[in-house]
């Protein structure tokens, strides 16, 4: 019974950067877990009893504690288990990550899909707000192997599964290369480091599946 209850559960979905990235997490601490794939698109009763407030993925189930929201999953789960940390140490360190982190969530991320596929200013407009954004991680990249460092940490945790497995792709369903190398070169040299590192190579999707995906998500926004 102990066993039981000790055994980590996840519920996600396949093309969500969110449960992605809790999956980098969870492999790099070398933590055994049941994942349980979700119908985004009809909400399973598990999910809605797991997580009535948000009634999305990821959720994190540990010990009978239930926990929703990606950033608050990969610090608990880096508190949990202390092997192969992933926050930085410092406080004002760790602060400026959850800081990037929510820069990448809530800015990066609506700028460069929602404002494209509604493009009420125009194409051309929302492709430059949205490489303006990411200059800011190109500059925050540069001279580092990645961004926590020399290892792979939080934040490359959630850029990665944000930006280069999730919404490039559904910008070159669109026909847009959002991160030419010669306008960032940094964060393309990142890229190539995290597709050398296993565990995010597992918990990367299929990239013309996801792009079908991300078409069809961007299609449903136009009409929304």
């Amino acid at each position: 019974m102990a066993e039981k209850e000790e055994r980590v559960k996840l519920l996600g979905f396949w093309a969500s950067p969110f449960s992605r990235r809790v999956e980098m997490a969870l492999k790099l601490k070398g933590v055994p877990y049941e994942y349980l794939e979700q119908d985004i698109m009809n909400k399973s009763p598990l999910l809605l009893e797991l997580n009535p407030m948000f009634k999305k993925v990821p959720v994190l189930v540990h010990k009978g504690k239930v926990l929703p929201e990606s950033h608050l999953i990969l610090e608990y789960i880096d508190q949990t288990w202390k092997n192969n940390p992933i926050l930085p140490q410092d406080p004002y360190e760790k602060a400026m990550a959850f800081l990037w982190a929510k820069f990448v969530d809530e800015q990066v991320a609506p700028t460069g899909f929602r404002s494209v596929v509604r493009a009420e200013k125009g194409i051309e407009v929302a492709i430059k707000e949205a490489r303006e954004l990411i200059m800011y991680l190109e500059k925050e990249v540069t001279g580092k192997d990645f961004f926590g460092g020399k290892k792979i940490g939080f934040l490359d945790m959630v850029v990665g599964s944000m930006i280069p497995f999730c919404l490039a792709r559904g910008w070159e369903g669109m026909g847009i290369d959002m991160i030419p190398e010669e306008k960032f070169p940094e964060l393309n040299r990142w890229i190539k480091k995290l597709n050398e590192v296993e565990i995010v190579r597992e918990c990367i999707p299929n990239r013309e599946k996801q792009i079908e995906h991300m078409k069809k998500a961007a299609e449903r926004n136009k009409l929304a």
